[in-house]
């Protein structure tokens, strides 16, 4: 099994690079059948990498403790689910469904264009395959998942596998891991496209119009993947927070923030001809983000809980980077004739400075997060210690950046295209201006004080305000023409123009997660020794300690304490915050116990016994005001995104006669 599985690696790995020579040689030669041959490698690709993936989830499944690979993580006892996410457990893993992932990307591409933009298919062919063939020689050669354990000449195989890592052993890392990757591996499509239409030279925007749809769905696995991270991080790590700054973290926020500037500036390309430069160099930066981010995980230059060990193959990382950034670089500024602008900034006073002030604060925190992520390695090669920034130091660039982002949330819907007049501003901002302003007045008299918690919750009245007036406004009208209801009226205009109303949506999703954040400026927390019949109070809450378990299984030992909850007078409820110590590994774990309410969570982690001789339970509580309201934006962002996929039920038309001029003015003379 494992010589089939490394042979189908490289057979897809020679598939890989003839695809990109025969794509560009039956291009540049014209010669159409040399591409057709390139596409039908991209799909036998597909075929022999999904091979591979399915013998290496057989051997993971079926504890085949021959392999390297399944030995360092999985064992017997795993549930069948965490089995399967050993897939990407691991290193060697990890790389095989990136491979897989992109394959299956390169495979939907290649059929559903087979016979459209035929001038700069073979160019996009070749890129995706570019890149597969890169991330094929890691799993070909250095880290293969088919190495066997082997003592002196032959073939060995252990007892049983250490197991996944403890810490991964919980659902959502059976769905964390595969969305980032679907997010990551995303981003390779638009920007192939983007490339190609560069080496094409195409002046149009035939490449934004093909790949927007994509780019907004891998921003949603994106999305998926970084929130259901932090709620990972929230549940299992057992200190209370959702997002530690971690180096790792950093990296698969840096491309979401770089595409979430493309998505928005993308529209001032669409209904203006502007910020064509502009476009090319997010969505190229985010796919470079996307590298980077996987190279940080596997090189081993930062520490963190969720990299792998260190490896080898960060100098090849650091190798298709320069390569990479070094042609695109050349690439955009060889075409920069084919980039220019259709039309210029009328007025500050409008949509489009709004868009491009929003990317400026994008930007800006991209590469503050950036910047504090590389400084520690740039600190050691400059003088040899590792200086590591902390999460105060993000704190204080990124809360203001967000803030202003919230606050350009809520002025884009407000602002009229081309120029708006300052009475009609004076008018649009009238209502949501006097609710936050009131909103921030009444918290203030009932005692908040912190000055960012006030201007957060200000502003998310204000955006509240704004995306329920658009709302408003628009199903109102056609309820006055149609004589529906508001809500079938709601429905109705969502339909009408759902990439529009379905970004409002996220918005909203924008301003729930804002206020989950806020509530991290209203902690609070106590950590207890306690015994059985002992009460501890925090907050609103007495707790009392009703007994102390212990048991195990084939997987983990386990301790739980047993804990009764009473607000004022009344039970609330019983929580039971449990240890566990894994077998193979020999980890510990904790297992958190959460008392869930949009107002406010309460969290209790059992922390160990104390080692004083008194064998006294340790249980940390805390209370976390509105954290609630982080996944219920989660979800609404995720529910926005989907509505923008969905087709208009009014296909919407922009006049670009700036557009027509510049095509006359290059359209190639007839002899």
């Amino acid at each position: 099994m494992e010589n089939l599985g490394a042979v189908a690696i490289l057979l897809a790995l020679c598939l890989s690079a003839y695809a990109v020579l025969a794509s560009v040689t039956g291009k540049l030669k014209n010669k159409p059948l040399l591409v057709l041959s390139a596409e039908r490698a991209v799909y036998t690709i597909w075929l022999l990498l999904a091979l591979a993936s399915g013998l290496l989830v057989y051997a993971l499944l079926n504890g085949d403790f021959r392999l390297s690979y399944v030995a360092a993580h999985s064992n017997r006892a795993m549930p069948v689910l965490y089995k399967f996410a050993s897939w990407w457990g691991g290193m060697e893993g990890s790389l095989l469904l990136w491979a897989f992932l992109l394959s299956t990307y390169s495979a939907v591409v290649v059929f559903t264009n087979r016979r459209k933009l035929r001038t700069i298919m073979p160019y996009v062919t070749a890129i995706l395959m570019g890149v597969q063939c890169f991330f094929l020689i890691l799993i070909a050669f250095p880290e293969s998942p088919f190495q066997v354990l082997a003592v002196g000449r032959g073939i060995t195989e252990v007892p049983d596998g250490n197991g996944l890592n403890p810490l991964l052993q919980y659902w959502t890392m059976a769905i964390h891991p595969p969305m980032l990757y679907l997010g990551y591996v995303g981003f390779v499509v638009p920007f192939a496209f983007a490339m190609g239409s560069l080496i094409a030279r195409q002046p149009g925007d035939a490449w934004i119009h093909t790949t927007r749809r994509w780019t907004i769905i891998t921003w949603g696995f994106q999305t998926t993947g970084i929130l259901l991270g932090a709620g990972w991080a929230y549940a299992v790590l057992g200190w209370g927070g959702y997002w530690g700054w971690d180096p790792v973290e950093n990296a698969s926020l840096l491309p979401w923030i770089t595409a979430t500037a493309f998505l928005h500036s993308v529209m001032m390309q669409e209904k203006k001809g502007m910020m064509k430069v502009w476009n090319m160099v997010l969505i190229a930066a985010t796919f470079f983000l996307c590298i980077f981010g996987t190279f940080l995980t596997r090189s081993g230059i930062v520490g963190s809980v969720h990299a792998f060990a260190q490896s080898p193959i960060g100098k090849y990382f650091v190798a298709f980077l320069a390569v990479g950034i070094a042609a695109t670089v050349y690439l955009i500024l060889d075409r920069l004739d084919y980039l220019k602008s259709e039309s210029q900034l009328e007025s500050v006073l409008s949509r489009e400075s709004s868009f491009l002030f929003n990317n400026l604060m994008l930007l800006a925190s991209c590469f503050a997060v950036l910047w504090g992520t590389i400084f520690p390695v740039i600190s050691e090669a400059v003088t040899g210690e590792k200086i590591s920034v902390d999460a105060p130091f993000y704190n204080r660039v990124n809360v203001p950046i967000g803030l202003f982002l919230l606050l350009l949330t809520g002025v884009g819907p407000l602002i009229a295209w081309r120029r708006s007049s300052v009475e009609s501003l004076k008018r649009a901002f009238l209502i949501p201006g006097v609710l936050a302003l009131v909103t921030m007045a009444v918290l203030a008299v009932a005692g908040v004080r912190h000055f960012y918690a006030l201007m957060s919750l200000g502003l998310c009245m204000f955006v509240t305000a704004t995306v329920v007036t658009e709302f408003w406004k628009g199903a109102r009208a056609i309820a006055a023409r149609t004589g529906q209801n508001l809500a079938a009226a709601m429905i109705e205009l969502t339909h009408r123009n759902t990439r529009r109303y379905g970004g409002y949506i996220v918005h909203m999703g924008i301003v729930f997660l804002f206020l989950g954040f806020t509530g991290h400026a209203f902690n609070k927390d106590s950590t207890n020794d306690v015994r059985v019949g002992d009460k501890f109070s925090i907050g609103r809450y007495e707790l009392k300690v009703r007994d102390l378990l212990d048991g195990d299984n084939d997987n983990y030992s386990w301790r739980r304490a047993r804990i009764d909850v009473f607000a004022g007078q009344s039970l609330a409820g019983t929580l039971e915050p449990e240890q566990r110590m894994y077998k193979a590994s020999r980890q510990p774990t904790s297992e958190v116990a959460i008392r869930r309410r949009l107002n406010e969570d309460l969290y209790l982690n059992f922390a160990g016994v104390t080692n004083d001789g008194r064998n006294l339970a340790i249980i940390q509580a805390y209370v976390f005001p509105l954290v609630s309201w982080i996944w219920v934006g989660f979800v609404t962002m995720i529910a926005g995104t989907i509505i923008c996929l969905i087709p208009p039920k009014v296909r919407m038309q922009y006049a670009r006669t700036e557009v027509v001029g510049y095509v006359q003015k290059h359209a190639p003379v007839n002899p």
